[in-house]
């Protein structure tokens, strides 16, 4: 095997020695071929990393503010369902998964400011349990949830939303239900006057923009029947949520059903898991041109090297023999393609962070702005499970594009090509 691994080094351009004319156009071709590889590999690795990144960011800025599980509370109106609430709590703390709960009232509503009229998903919230089950409270940049005491009628309201209404601690906004009265004069809806007593900033576009917060009393007051409630849940594992879910549906009373995030959010991560799918398809294509690139490299060389093939028969090497030094070939050229581009792709993904934001103030454009995307930073998440079925991918094209030549140059027949030598 010594000779023809030799062999096989020498063709694929790592061998010594002055090279001729059409040595040096071959040994182009496989580097060419060997580039292509690389290429296609780094390429795949980056946006599986980057599609990872954006999934998982999205995914825990959306779970910082959205509860792992909520369990709703029908049938009932929201006053009798707040009466409720605590003995529901109480319930549901008693599995072993959930390490928090806090009771909840939502709503849609509109916020009017001027002449600048938006519409809201509103939240009543416990200012002293919301804590247990979200971060908000955290991400406050002015105020603080403990302001939205009851009573006070105040409204904590992302930073993008503030910006909007061109607000600020300690301005008024009006607040509009959709449910009203009816007289002679017309359709009148519910209408208040609220306090902005803080303003948070989840680094989520949308919640930013459209999420508001009130105490829960305030929210029964000002919603009445037009509301859903019960209470949201945060789990010591956010992966079990659907198993948790499942278990507190068959234990909750009829009229009480459990959601887990999985669910409120299915078509969302349904739609960027298939993405990941045929971004995946879409991108091996690349991988797969430059493993044609490779078999044309190497049918080029087999009828490049007929004559030193004819002579190698001659001395007495086997067809086989002969087939193996053409696979060598082959596999050194896209395994070292491989490993190069694994090598490059692995290199980007990881420092993307510091590559994107260089490549965003020489040119002076935003990949991703915040008003279109859920997130304003570009993510990466190189998975090792991802790398290795690319590496291995891009291993096996390159494997079966070394078939045909080599059984093409094992069947090349030696007093045929010297005769006319």
């Amino acid at each position: 095997m010594f000779y023809e691994i030799w062999v096989g080094l020498r063709y694929a351009g790592f061998g010594s020695g002055r090279r001729q004319g059409r040595d040096r156009f071959v040994s182009f071709i496989a580097a060419s071929s060997m580039a292509g590889i690389a290429l296609g590999v780094a390429a795949l690795i980056v946006v599986l990393s980057v599609m990872n990144g954006f999934q998982r960011d999205v995914r825990d800025r959306m779970l910082s503010v959205l509860p792992h599980v909520e369990v709703f509370v029908s049938g009932k109106s929201v006053q009798q369902a707040l009466n409720t609430l605590p003995e529901l709590t109480t319930r549901v703390l008693k599995n072993k998964h959930v390490a928090g709960a806090a009771p909840f009232v939502a709503s849609q509503g509109m916020l009017a400011r001027g002449r600048v009229i938006t519409g809201v998903q509103i939240r009543g919230v416990n200012p002293d349990e919301e804590p247990d089950v979200s971060t908000v409270n955290q991400q406050m940049i002015n105020g603080s949830l403990s302001d939205l005491r009851a009573g006070s009628f105040n409204l904590a309201i992302g930073s993008s939303l503030a910006s909007q209404l061109n607000v600020k601690t300690g301005d008024k906004v009006m607040v509009m239900a959709p449910q009203g009265s009816v007289s002679p004069a017309g359709f009148t809806p519910r209408v208040r006057q609220f306090h902005i007593s803080g303003i948070f900033s989840s680094g989520h576009y949308e919640f930013d923009s459209t999420l508001v917060f009130m105490n829960i009393k305030d929210a029964a007051v000002m919603f009445r029947d037009n509301a859903s409630s019960g209470v949201r849940l945060h789990l010591s594992d956010m992966y079990k949520a659907q198993a948790v879910a499942q278990e507190l549906n068959q234990k909750l009373p009829i009229g009480n059903y459990a959601q887990d995030w999985s669910q409120n959010n299915k078509t969302w991560f349904a739609a960027v898991q298939t993405e990941k799918r045929m971004m995946f398809l879409i991108l091996t294509l690349i991988i797969a041109v430059a493993a044609f690139n490779l078999l044309s490299s190497l049918v080029m060389a087999v009828k490049d090297k007929q004559s030193d093939i004819a002579i190698l028969r001659t001395l007495g090497s086997t067809p086989r023999q002969v087939a193996r030094i053409f696979l060598v070939q082959g596999a050194i050229i896209g395994i070292t393609g491989t490993i190069s581009g694994v090598a490059l792709g692995a290199l980007v993904a990881y420092n993307i962070d510091v590559i994107v934001p260089f490549i965003e103030r020489l040119l002076g454009i935003e990949f991703l702005p915040q008003q279109i995307y859920f997130i304003s930073t570009l993510p990466s998440d190189p998975q090792i499970f991802d790398i290795t079925i690319i590496g291995a991918t891009s291993c096996v094209l390159s494997l079966l594009a070394t078939l045909y030549p080599s059984w093409r140059a094992s069947r090349l027949q030696p007093a045929q090509v010297l005769r006319y030598d």
